[in-house]
């Protein structure tokens, strides 16, 4: 891994999430739901639910990193998890922070596939290796990306 950081404050985060949306009604799609991947998807979930004037959200928590650079060899669903009943034939936008290898990503449209009438996927960074090709993203890059929520160390261990 490289040493070169991308850096994303607060208030480019604002931004993003604005321009994310633009992209989203400029393309005609007008999702029933926003599904946020936890934790790095959820400040994305509630922006673009504001912004897209979608009440209706909901969370799927799914491990994969657990440190930088490091990950468990494949991404895991951990519950709860949402009630497919709930989704059957909702148009869903799939949110999270970034497309990095895009295997969390690849599970929740998995999990999606059988139950919703059409997923689309919508993140802040998408990186160049990753294996889902989101439909609305705010940036491209190869860098390790500080995001303002995780840029620092927790309080607790």
């Amino acid at each position: 891994m490289s040493d070169e950081r991308e850096i994303l404050t607060w208030p480019m985060f604002g931004t993003s999430v604005r321009e994310i949306a633009q992209q989203v009604v400029d393309d005609g799609y007008e999702p029933d739901l926003v599904l946020s991947i936890a934790r790095g998807g959820l400040a994305l979930g509630m922006g673009l639910g504001y912004a897209l004037s979608v009440k209706n959200l909901s969370v799927i928590n799914v491990e994969f990193y657990t440190g930088v650079d490091q990950r468990l060899e494949m991404p895991i669903v951990l519950p709860p998890t949402p009630d497919v009943v709930d989704l059957s034939g909702l148009k869903v936008l799939i949110a999270d922070d970034v497309a990095d290898t895009g295997r969390t990503l690849e599970i929740v449209q998995d999990f999606c596939a059988d139950h919703v009438a059409e997923a689309r996927v919508a993140v802040v960074y998408e990186k160049p290796q990753s294996v889902v090709r989101p439909a609305y993203v705010w940036r491209r890059t190869e860098a390790w990306i500080d995001f303002p929520w995780s840029s620092e160390a927790p309080l607790r261990g």
